[in-house]
């Protein structure tokens, strides 16, 4: 509608509501006169606020006059004067039911119901009074606004519910996601008396925002938000709620899109609140959840959001990088298969580079690509800085070998799943899965830290207390949120002490063992699932399930190191700034009791804090004391050969 039109529909809206309050007042008139009510009215211009009022209430004509009584006596003083005659009562300064019922045609005792329109929608204030009939009445300023022609919003939702303006120009949509579009509108074109509710499911919250946006827009319809966290929990609040949204709904045309994404699952009161809000709902809905809802008495329609294939990324790269995409050398390959991006986070990367920066175009990529996955991952995991490169990474030949080819196999994914044809169709099993096995202190975690470093990639721990639950599924659901988080920054993934959560499967023998094995089942799915480097660390390779070692790409040993190896750990664990003096680096090699790499650490730090305490040099007797320490934190003997010649 233009701006023309809209001032036509205003003018034309005005003069109805005028013609039919001037109505109202020959009824009141002619009733004080004692005279007959005169002829019908013409009929409403059916454009009109109260011809699409009484159309979307289903207002018998009765109630139709006690609306404009009450709309009147707002605009025109006139009718408060002709009310009070009729009352007989000075005092009483508002219309009442009584009045209606005698003056205007069509009465009905109807109107007295809770169900009827004007009270089940609200439509009408009622002030205390000595009778029902006798009770007060005005209009619901919401509905004279609307009557009127101007914008409002019921002010009992603010706060609750907000109503985004939508541009009115609809953006393209990528191929999946707007066949998921399409979808939808073809639930919500079915014949039915009542519209079904449709969840998305997924963790991108921001592509299934764009989903809804574009629906909103194809259809014509109005959009209102609202986050499930602001759900009364009494159940009668929460009637009051849902009978507000829907009289909004249908006033405006409004589309609610509730959100459920951040609502616990074992939050019992609140899966409650929610199911009765929506199970009642009678407007079109849209629920936004990670994980499916499912309802008692009434069907949903599910749809998944699947993430962006790498055609679709790849393309919305080029668009967006226009001309830029040259001066890139072909490095859009690499992000597209090591991030797992949704449309609005590639434009956002897009519009923040800057060539006046030091750093290249393909880093800053690179840079805002990885860190976009850390808000979601923080809550979920542990990141871990890491600045150890090769060089202090002291393991033997063959397995530094290894470690160096998941680096190789990392970084060269995109030439040859993409360019050379190797990624399958289905899109599975294009990650990277090892297993770090070895003795605590042996150089596990190091190594991974050596791998995200030399990748450019985040680091983030599995704390496993935070991923495995008592409750049946949680654990599955968990898991899924870290990889689906994960792959969005391309992190590295590193389930320490995995054996805790991936043991063997254990023959069923009570239903416990049956969810511990599906739980088992569900993770190597995932790991095949997963485009990114999952590193497990167990001290125990034999507890590793037989059918989990199968599906692992590469087994790195991280041996208890030689004497050979220990000399070499212990040259490198001093910082070049701390001051030393005397260090025999060929006996510290005879240490063996507390010889791993995480001993020998923990050794050097507790000598450096001695000698900073004695106001000297790191020295052999300070290595001695922290080692007899260290020995007796482990309860293991110290020989007088492993210290011979020290001090």
């Amino acid at each position: 509608m233009t701006n023309s039109d809209r001032v036509h529909w205003y003018q034309e809206n005005w003069q109805t509501l005028q013609q039919e309050i001037e109505r109202i007042r020959q009824l009141l008139e002619r009733h004080i006169a004692g005279e007959s009510e005169g002829e019908a009215s013409a009929n409403i211009w059916e454009n009109s606020a109260l011809a699409r009022l009484v159309e979307k209430f289903y207002l018998s004509p009765f109630e139709k006059d006690i609306l404009l009584l009450c709309a009147g006596i707002e605009i025109d003083p006139a009718l408060l004067s002709l009310c009070d005659r009729l009352a007989g009562n000075s005092s009483q300064k508002l219309p009442t039911l009584s009045l209606a019922l005698s003056v205007f045609p069509e009465a009905r005792w109807s109107v007295l119901s809770p169900q009827s329109a004007l009270q089940h929608w609200q439509l009408i204030e009622f002030a205390p009074g000595s009778t029902l009939t006798q009770t007060p009445m005005r209009i619901d300023k919401r509905i004279l606004c609307y009557l009127l022609g101007e914008t409002a919003w019921d002010e009992q939702l603010a706060g609750i519910v907000q109503f985004p303006v939508l541009t009115g120009e609809i953006g393209a949509l990528p191929p999946s996601q707007s066949a998921i579009a399409e979808g939808l509108m073809a639930i919500w074109d079915r014949p039915s008396d009542r519209l079904p509710l449709v969840q998305l499911c997924g963790t991108d919250f921001n592509t299934k925002s764009q989903i809804v946006t574009f629906v909103c827009e194809t259809l014509g319809l109005n959009l209102a938000t609202m986050s499930a966290t602001v759900l009364p929990l009494d159940p009668r609040e929460l009637h009051h709620l849902r009978k507000r949204w829907e009289r909004e709904a249908i006033l405006s045309d409004r589309v609610l899109w509730l959100h459920c994404d951040v609502v616990p699952t074992d939050d019992l009161p609140r899966n409650t609140a929610i199911s009765r809000f929506v199970e009642n709902l009678d407007t079109p809905l849209i629920l936004s959840v990670r994980d499916r809802l499912h309802l008692q008495e009434r069907a949903i329609a599910s749809l998944d959001i699947p993430d962006l294939s790498y055609e679709e990324q790849k393309n919305l790269w080029e668009t967006h990088l226009g001309s830029t995409e040259q001066a890139l050398n072909g490095s859009i390959d690499r992000l597209v298969t090591q991030f797992n991006l949704n449309s609005r986070d590639i434009r956002a990367a897009c519009w923040q580079l800057d060539p006046q920066k030091e750093v290249t175009l393909e880093r800053q990529l690179w840079n805002f690509c990885r860190t976009q996955a850390r808000p979601r991952l923080e809550d979920l995991a542990q990141r871990i800085e890491s600045r150890a490169a090769w060089d202090d990474l002291i393991v033997p030949d063959r397995e530094k070998k290894i470690l160096q080819a998941i680096a190789t196999q990392v970084s060269q994914r995109a030439t040859v799943y993409e360019q050379w044809g190797f990624a399958p169709q289905e899109r599975r099993g294009l990650g990277i899965a090892a297993l770090f096995a070895g003795a605590s202190g042996t150089g596990k975690t190091m190594a991974a830290g050596v791998l995200a470093r030399e990748l450019n990639l985040d680091l983030y721990r599995i704390d496993l207390s935070t991923v495995v639950s008592k409750y049946v599924g949680e654990t599955e659901k968990n898991l899924s949120r870290i990889f689906a988080a994960a792959e969005t920054g391309g992190a590295i993934l590193l389930f320490d002490e995995a054996d805790a959560l991936f043991g063997k499967r254990s023959e069923v023998k009570s239903s416990h063992d049956r969810y511990a094995n599906i739980e088992v089942s569900y993770l190597l799915q995932r790991m095949e699932a997963y485009r990114g480097l999952a590193i497990l660390t167990t001290n125990l390779k034999s507890a590793i399930d037989r059918a989990f070692l199968r599906r692992l790409r590469f087994i790195v040993n991280f041996p208890f190191p030689k004497a050979e190896q220990r000399r070499e750990i212990w040259r490198r664990i001093f910082p070049s700034q701390t001051p030393t003096k005397g260090l025999k680096f060929e006996l510290l090699g005879n240490l063996s009791s507390a010889g791993t790499g995480g001993n020998i650490r923990n050794i050097a730090l507790n000598a450096a804090f001695l000698a900073a305490d004695a106001g000297e040099s790191v020295q052999m007797k300070h290595i001695l004391e922290a080692t007899k320490r260290e020995c007796q934190k482990l309860e293991v003997t110290l020989t007088d050969r492993e210290i011979r010649g020290w001090v």
